[in-house]
């Protein structure tokens, strides 16, 4: 009988404590009404500029230990915007994004690397125009807190530069560089 209330109370106590640890995991949906994903890459001798306007994601964040965090991210490739409609039309075209045929761009991370206070390497799988290659996106965390209505809010930024040649768009090499800066801003809130 002894014997048997020990082992109820070792299961209680486990128990409790993998409630706890579940409890410390906290996730995070991206709101893209407040958050960006910018891209520019240079055309000749200037910078141009360039965006995607839908996009979702989450992250699953342990704030205990953000190296234990992951996030997940959809980007919508029709949504590409670089204030240039005969532009973005081009960039939808097999020429480039192909996006009928590879309408989203990807992400999913394998590792978290602190790097300094709040900094990571978030190392994970992009995928661009059917092609997924390994990339480290350089991320800030800008902290935790209340938002408006009583939502919980965290901020993030991240950064990274992408060779376009790794995803298979080497389209006018003489006209664009191969190298594409992408900086992404989240908002993101506690879901409940």
């Amino acid at each position: 009988m002894k014997h048997r209330n020990q082992l109820a109370f070792l299961g209680i106590v486990t128990f409790g404590l993998l409630a706890s640890a579940q409890a410390a995991v906290e996730i995070y949906k991206i709101d893209p009404v407040h958050s960006s994903v910018a891209f520019t890459i240079r055309h000749f001798f200037s910078n141009v500029p360039g965006a995607f306007t839908k996009f979702s994601g989450t992250i699953v964040v342990d704030r205990d230990n953000l190296e234990k965090s992951t996030v997940e991210a959809n980007i919508e490739v029709p949504s590409v915007d670089t204030r240039v409609e005969k532009r973005d039309t081009h960039l939808k075209s097999p020429d480039f994004f192909d996006a009928v045929k590879f309408p989203a761009i990807t992400f999913k991370s394998k590792s978290w690397k602190k790097t300094g206070e709040g900094s990571f390497d978030v190392v994970g799988d992009l995928t661009i125009h059917g092609v997924t290659k390994e990339v480290v996106l350089k991320t800030k965390s800008l902290g935790f807190g209340p938002g408006m209505q009583g939502a919980v809010l965290s901020g993030w930024e991240a950064t990274a530069t992408v060779n376009r040649n790794d995803f298979g768009i080497t389209t006018f090499p003489k006209v664009l560089g191969d190298d594409v800066g992408v900086t992404i801003g989240i908002e993101a809130d506690l879901q409940k």
